[in-house]
């Protein structure tokens, strides 16, 4: 259940919260932003793919939330700190920061993997993640707000073995993001933590080109291992719980969220 019973009352986990939730249009980001919407947040969808972010917003709105979408491109710092500011422009604050966009490799090995995708990879997954926390973080510091930043990582952030070197590399960073930062602003009522899905049915494989065999053979060896493939919806229940006072107490740590994948190694 996603209701709550508290004084007679029915209310919602995220009962008047703003959140913004990145790669809003698809997958993961799609189901966060509906849960969170289904959950009584004022949700911005951003997204680079605008038209699918409306198509989120007006889900959201059409049973009853509230949601704009945003037309966003992670990798530039202008349109991340606008993302904000129109989330607090149209709703009045922000509480919730979900930095849900990413982009995968092509299991390229260190060999194999070039410096313009390196730099693709970490602009995306890495940059365009600490670029968000950073305009919310400076907001709720200047205006004296506690927070909370939900960051989507992977098992791949965690292990060296489910992908190629620059995802891994660049969401190994996006931990140290979250913990740093956690710590940092702990004592400010800032909470950020991250999930690390494990294999997760989402169309993140469209970013895959000129897929490396020898990269992706031994990426393998590991993917097999894998009790099952997980649903968006499963990574959006953590989200949900991350983002809510029902983890109040819970602040750079990393959820993973695998069916049990990488338990054993």
């Amino acid at each position: 259940m996603n209701i709550l019973l508290k004084g007679g009352l029915f209310i919602t986990k995220l009962d008047g919260k703003v959140a913004v939730v990145t790669g809003a249009a698809s997958g993961m980001g799609k189901a966060i932003a509906t849960l969170y919407g289904e959950n009584g947040a004022n949700v911005v969808a951003a997204d680079f793919n605008f038209e699918g972010a409306e198509a989120v917003a007006s889900e959201i709105n059409d049973a009853g939330g509230s949601a704009l979408a945003v037309s966003v491109n992670v990798t530039e710092r202008v349109q991340v700190e606008s993302m904000i500011d129109t989330a607090i422009d149209a709703f009045g604050d922000l509480n919730i920061l979900v930095n849900n966009a990413g982009i995968m490799d092509s299991f390229e090995p260190v060999g194999e993997i070039t410096d313009e995708k390196w730099d693709q990879i970490f602009d995306v997954n890495t940059k365009g993640v600490m670029r968000a926390m950073r305009k919310a973080i400076n907001y709720w510091v200047d205006n004296d707000k506690e927070g909370t930043i939900v960051n989507t990582i992977s098992t791949g952030g965690l292990n060296g073995a489910h992908a190629g070197v620059a995802y891994g590399a660049s969401k190994h960073a996006a931990v140290a993001l979250t913990k740093n930062t956690g710590w940092m602003y702990a004592k400010k009522g800032i909470r950020v933590n991250g999930i690390a899905p494990g294999s997760i049915e989402t169309n993140i494989g469209s970013s895959m080109k000129d897929i490396s065999e020898f990269g992706m053979e031994r990426a393998g060896m590991t993917h097999g291992l894998s009790p099952r493939i997980g649903q968006a919806g499963e990574v959006a229940e953590a989200a949900l719980f991350l983002g809510s006072d029902a983890s109040s107490f819970v602040n750079g740590t990393i959820l993973t969220v695998d069916g049990g994948w990488t338990a054993g190694f």
